[in-house]
């Protein structure tokens, strides 16, 4: 009978230091992006950060966003041909700061795969400079609605990242990011291409205008036509 006794006591005192050790032990990251952090675990340094991040540029999206839309709505399509000046500071800081996302996924911040986002940053990044700085482009709606499709992308990303470090992610939000972002990127990469096509004659070496041997506007027609494939590569390579 006493051996009963302490058979029982020891496996009761094994089942509750295996009930202490799974209390104690970290619970993982439940959703896809990696930044939920554990339970027990404080705020840390890394997760302040990328909490700031992602709200810098969900705040910085939702203001182009709703400064293209009343402009639209007071103006009409008088406000088309303004958008840069009026959104194109802001446009460019958030898509300048963006290849920071590259060195997150490479330091294991976020969890995601690098060589999809390596071609949307760069093939935003380069259009935005090569294409959107002439001045002669600047103006036309193709401006405005790459703007807008950006905006609406950016708008489906950073809130689904926010609220994966705030260990909320939801299930709606996951699926309209990843179920809405197709269509969009499809429109945003056929836009792409249209604002290089239309921004080509305005690159066209002028020989009377340039003293230097090799102008500028020599090299931007290959320049912008060798980001045509990787607008296309970008079609498959995003998940």
């Amino acid at each position: 009978m006493s051996d009963y006794r302490d058979r029982l006591e020891t496996s009761n005192k094994r089942q509750y230091s295996r009930s202490t050790a799974v209390k104690a032990s970290p619970t993982k990251c439940q959703c896809s992006c990696g930044l939920c952090p554990s339970v027990s675990s404080r705020l840390s340094f890394r997760l302040t950060y990328i909490f700031c991040y992602n709200l810098f540029q969900f705040c910085g999206h939702t203001w182009i966003l709703a400064n293209n839309i009343a402009r639209f709505l007071t103006f009409g399509q008088d406000a088309l041909a303004d958008t840069f000046y009026s959104v194109g500071f802001v446009m460019s800081l958030c898509q300048l700061l963006s290849i920071l996302e590259l060195f997150h996924i490479a330091d294991g911040i976020e969890k995601a795969r690098l060589l999809p986002r390596f071609v949307q940053v760069m093939e935003k990044n380069l259009l935005l400079i090569l294409v959107i700085m002439l001045e002669e482009i600047q103006s036309k709606p193709v401006v405005y609605v790459q703007f807008f499709l950006w905006n609406i992308l950016d708008l489906l990303r950073y809130p689904h990242e926010l609220l994966c470090v705030m260990q909320t992610p939801t299930i709606t939000m996951m699926w309209t990011r990843y179920t809405l972002w197709i269509p969009l990127y499809i429109l945003s990469a056929i836009n792409e291409g249209v604002t290089i096509y239309q921004a080509l004659p305005y690159t066209e070496p002028v020989a009377s205008h340039s003293s230097s041997p090799v102008s500028t506007h020599t090299l931007l027609p290959s320049v912008l036509m060798s980001c045509l494939p990787i607008l296309v590569l970008g079609l498959f390579v995003q998940k």
